[in-house]
């Protein structure tokens, strides 16, 4: 069969991109703005690639268009497909109809925390021989890839709540029906198509239907957000994770024991910082352990875990200054990505250096909470472009030591000038940034007149 996918390039899309060509289809797509790390993975794996979404691409007649949920009505592709009456599914849909069906799926929901815990749970069923197959929305260093189908049972899929389609405006992850289900918390996040958490909330109970009753719902304690999608309705096995009665640790954030149901099962050593990372380990012990995973083979797998590009990952250092590579951009996510940062380098300042991407910080509903995210950072220095709101009015709760520049070059200026030796910086954004890391480098690099050093694991 062959399969042309409208938005190749998002993370999702392409590893439905990735799946389908290892099922033996031929695959092509179209997009626009292309940038690492799918750009690299889909070079890797030899798919062609269309820039743009002209109306002629509908001569290249594939036996089915899978659409991505950016593209939307209006596109002239899009038009041409409907207007033609071809056959078009969604990226969730063809995932569900074409991959899952028949696997047990293990489904990673949550504002925050997916993509980690999610290459965790890929990678202790990996190390148990399990083989699994697995769709995250970032690279694991441990595969070097987003997406593989796999020859197991298992398979792992990162279950987001972002609408699925232009057809189908419910989250992608109703569509997976999977058999163990992590829900690793809940806040409002995705303003553009969400009015409010209840709204999510909604999303989040719709997936909780999906669930066998000889299923498993993982889920940690003190969500306020969770529970009151579980009270409406759980039909499925419980199982917590932070608290002694479920899974449960003891110890720091990067040497701890594992307790289930008050007793130690297992001790995780490794380079993950942060007590959020500790929660998204424990869930997806608790989510291995349904699949038949000991919880000690499990916590060794994760003592060999390698993290996920993007996600406090170490760039590079120069003249004595740290760089590190973030995907968060949620004010919750920035405060927790800082405070695992402050954790495991108690010395040294930290620059905090963000870009207010995603919709939802586009459209300034949680500006109001940026000067408390960035509160442990000792110098903020935000990127403003492209932004309808007043990104220096927002930070002023921080008085000096928060600064906004609408140009990137400036913001490149400011940071290579405030570092100085032993700092860290941390760069924050969902996006490319344009470059700003190795930019950054550079600058710092010939400020120094040598001293450079670049790396690409997460430490």
């Amino acid at each position: 069969m062959h399969i042309h996918i409208l938005g190749i390039c998002g993370t999702f899309m392409g590893g439905v991109a990735a799946l389908a060509q290892a099922a033996g289809h031929r695959v092509t797509g179209c997009d626009a703005r292309v940038y690492p790390p799918m750009s690299d993975q889909l070079d890797a794996l030899g798919i062609e690639l269309i820039e743009g979404f002209d109306a002629s691409q509908t001569r290249l007649a594939p036996d089915l268009w899978v659409v991505g949920n950016a593209i939307s009505r209006g596109n002239p592709l899009l038009e041409a497909i409907l207007d033609s009456g071809q056959p078009y599914t969604s990226g969730p849909q063809w995932l569900a109809e074409h991959v899952l069906a028949g696997r047990w799926t293990l489904a990673v929901a949550g504002t925050h925390g997916k993509t980690t815990t999610a290459s965790m749970l890929a990678w202790i069923l990996e190390q148990a021989g399990r083989r699994p197959g697995f769709l995250i929305g970032g690279v694991a260093q441990d595969f070097g890839v987003s997406a593989r189908l796999g020859d197991g049972e298992a398979f792992v899929v990162e279950a987001d709540e972002y609408d699925t389609a232009f057809c189908d405006k419910r989250s992608k992850f109703v569509h997976y029906r999977p058999r163990t289900a992590i829900l690793n918390n809940l806040e409002y996040d995705h303003a553009d198509i969400f009015p409010d958490l209840a709204a999510i909330e909604t999303q989040f109970h719709h997936l909780v239907r999906t669930v066998p009753r000889r299923g498993r719902i993982i889920a940690p304690c003190g969500s306020a957000a969770l529970e009151r999608v579980l009270q409406r309705g759980c039909w499925s096995e419980l199982e917590r994770f932070g608290d002694v009665a479920g899974w449960s640790a003891r110890g720091d954030e990067q040497d701890f024991e594992v307790m289930h149901q008050g007793r130690v099962v297992g001790r995780v050593r490794w380079q993950l910082m942060g007590a959020h990372n500790r929660a998204n380990a424990l869930a997806a012990l608790a989510a291995a352990a349904h699949v038949g995973v000991e919880p000690d083979a499990a916590c060794r797998a994760l003592g060999r875990f390698q993290g996920v590009r993007r996600r406090m990952q170490w760039r590079g250092s120069a003249g004595g200054v740290d760089v590190y590579d973030d995907f968060a951009h949620h004010p919750t996510a920035i405060a927790t990505t800082l405070a695992g940062l402050r954790q495991a380098r108690p010395q040294g300042r930290i620059l905090a250096v963000f870009e207010p991407r995603s919709n939802t910080m586009k459209l300034g509903a949680m500006k109001q909470q940026l000067p408390q995210a960035l509160e442990l950072a000792d110098l903020s220095l935000g990127y403003a472009a492209g932004l309808e709101w007043d990104l220096a009015q927002a930070l002023a709760p921080l008085g000096a030591r928060a600064r906004a520049h609408h140009e990137l070059q400036a913001l490149v200026d400011d940071v290579v000038a405030s570092a100085r030796a032993g700092d860290h910086v941390l760069v924050m954004s969902n996006g490319a940034f344009g470059g700003i890391h190795e930019r950054l480098l550079q600058a710092l690099r010939e400020r120094a007149g040598g001293g450079f050093a670049a790396g690409a694991a997460s430490r």
